[in-house]
């Protein structure tokens, strides 16, 4: 391990966020680990990680990353009692992997640095659980230039592509894109492979048929074949998370005076999907809103 690397500290041990420590413990840099549940740090101190007993323990790092649920649970572990924000110090830089409110992100982002001294960047993700595995996610950053220079490095362990989007905030408005893109893509493919079946083709050519096609993309070669086998698990990411992010999409249209209505449609559909009993399932279920004879 070199000592010339910078320090790092992590909360949120998820699926996305396990993932990257690995990643970064690999890389030989020295990490401190926090999550809400301990036990799921476990993996992470075998390879070499050090937990922290409260967020407030992670301010001695020189980079701080976060990847946690929500706007809420982010403003939390920054600035509730025993937060990240006791402990801050002039020097570090916060990275925050979160997908967020991008109107909140920034006005987090001001706070922090007001108390603080601390400059932030917002590095949002896109390429699940299998990108944050091989270090193959797409990273949409918005921040000062010279502080996405500095966690460049680090983010190089998570991502093939780090792309400064402008100032803080940016990230998540790109983000917010993303998401979409994907989830509207994720409910028409339910409606592909719903609609395939009963009309007696096989959906599971579905995906090998249209590779290379204009149809083709990641969310059809890894969502259409799981929906066609009725292959659910193991849950690879969550019908909450999609549905957090459309309503953010909402959200970030209505400020801006701006029409969404296929995102807005694509909510309303997810959170029926959700009130189902699913909100806690891989978007894969979504195929089950269309199938006449799902349990």
């Amino acid at each position: 391990m070199s000592s010339s690397l910078p320090t790092l500290a992590f909360a949120g041990i998820g699926l996305m966020g396990l993932p990257m420590c690995r990643r970064l413990l690999a890389a030989g840099y020295p990490l401190m680990v926090w999550n809400r549940s301990p036990d799921k740090c476990t993996a992470l101190l075998e390879q070499g990680a050090q937990r922290a007993d409260s967020p407030a323990a992670l301010g001695g790092a020189d980079i701080i990353l976060l990847c946690l649920a929500d706007t809420a649970a982010v403003r939390e572990v920054i600035f509730g009692a025993g937060g990240i924000a006791e402990n801050a110090r002039v020097g570090q830089v916060l990275v925050d992997l979160s997908s967020t409110d991008p109107a909140s992100t920034r006005e987090m982002a001001a706070e922090l640095l007001d108390k603080t001294g601390v400059h932030w960047v917002d590095a949002p993700v896109s390429g699940g659980t299998p990108g944050a595995e091989a270090g193959t996610l797409a990273i949409m950053a918005g921040g000062r230039q010279v502080d996405i220079d500095r966690v460049a490095p680090v983010l190089a362990q998570l991502g093939q592509r780090l792309t400064r989007m402008g100032e803080v905030g940016a990230g998540q408005v790109t983000k917010v894109c993303n998401q979409m893109i994907v989830a509207c893509n994720a409910l028409v493919i339910a409606e592909v492979v719903a609609l395939a079946e009963q009309a007696g083709v096989d959906a599971r050519l579905i995906a090998p048929a249209l590779a290379g096609g204009f149809a083709d993309s990641k969310p059809l070669q890894i969502l259409a074949p799981q929906m066609a086998e009725r292959c659910f698990e193991p849950i690879k990411w969550h019908v909450r998370t999609l549905l957090k992010d459309l309503d953010t999409a909402a959200k970030l249209a209505h400020e801006q005076g701006s029409a969404a209505p296929m995102s807005g449609l694509a909510a309303q559909l997810m959170r029926l999907h959700g009130s189902q009993g699913y909100l806690q399932q891989d978007p894969a279920t979504l195929v089950q809103l269309y199938r006449k004879d799902q349990p």
